[in-house]
């Protein structure tokens, strides 16, 4: 008799007094018996962790023996999932934000997903969520022999990378280094790419599970968009540092190796980033590494641009 699933969400808190009571009601309410709920209160400051509490004790103390609220300073998101992903005893892992919320029985489609398939990685819709509307972000279905492309298309934003939809076998993390991010921009990505890259199989479900809630849009001002995108691509130039020495068939991240350096070569010209004086080594990196064409978040023209300026560097 196959043994029951069980799956550990993690949920990091940290100012969310305003929604916390409506994603605690969407994830405890879940009709899947076998869940392990971790909430990481990441230094809040506001009344997160009471209302929580207080909703715990007033309809869910039935769940008490299958709840963790686990306190740590304050040290931002990455760190809060680590943390998260460290008190955790499930077979599978499922990253949630404590701000949006997920959809009626879902947990349920996802355990019988990974029964049905045994996926290191079930991936799935999700929904955003805007004032007055509702866009449903539906994932492309990959084979697990087309994971290389899945990787890339994830960091190219074709895919997305998001850790709101996927649940990741936890042996994944167990058994290799899935390293955490130094900065919170995009750092889903980050891990969604490494774990992807390590997954021997993955499988599709075709439901939209959560809803991502988006706020009014406010216009971003240049100063704001150069820092998103030099942490972003300082992210990736720390994971391909980290993994540059280790043989293709080994490497989860391989296949976006070119891009990370491409796109590195072009935030420093574009956003006026100056990596390369930053980064001695990056020039010659960016020299050798080939043009992708098609896919890329770098167009083909700006790709062959950032490989002559590098050639001047």
């Amino acid at each position: 008799m196959q043994k029951d699933i069980t799956i550990s969400i993690i949920a990091p808190i940290y100012g969310v007094e305003k929604y916390i009571v409506e994603f605690a009601e969407s994830i405890l309410s879940q009709s899947y018996p076998h869940i392990e709920f971790i909430f990481v209160n990441d230094g809040t400051k506001d009344r997160s962790i009471e209302l929580l509490e207080e909703l715990i004790t007033k309809k869910y103390e039935h769940l008490r023996p299958q709840i963790k609220i686990v306190h740590k300073e304050n040290g931002g998101l990455p760190a809060a999932r680590h943390t998260g992903l460290e008190a955790a005893t499930g077979d599978y892992i499922y990253n949630v934000d404590s701000d949006d919320w997920l959809s009626e029985g879902s947990i349920e489609k996802i355990a019988a997903k990974i029964a049905e398939t045994s996926a290191d990685v079930v991936y799935f819709n999700y929904v955003k969520e805007y004032p007055t509307r509702s866009s449903v972000k539906r994932e492309r279905c990959y084979t697990s022999a087309e994971r290389p492309r899945y990787i890339r298309n994830m960091y190219n934003h074709v895919s997305f990378g998001t850790l709101c939809n996927k649940c990741i076998r936890r042996q994944l993390f167990l058994d290799n280094t899935i390293y955490v991010p130094k900065y919170g921009y995009a750092e889903d990505c980050y891990v969604s790419t490494q774990v992807v890259g390590y997954a021997k199989s993955i499988a599709y479900l075709d439901e939209n599970v959560y809803h991502y809630r988006k706020g009014v849009a406010t216009a971003m001002t240049g100063q704001q968009r150069r820092k998103r995108k030099r942490e972003y691509i300082l992210n990736f130039l720390d994971l391909y540092l980290k993994y540059k020495d280790i043989p293709t068939e080994h490497n989860p991240i391989a296949n976006i190796v070119d891009d990370i350096l491409i796109q590195a070569g072009w935030y420093s010209t574009w956003y006026n980033l100056d990596l390369y004086s930053e980064f001695e080594w990056l020039a010659a990196a960016v020299r050798g590494a080939k043009i992708r064409g098609g896919g890329s978040d770098v167009p083909l023209m700006a790709q062959i641009i950032t490989k002559i300026v590098a050639l001047w560097k």
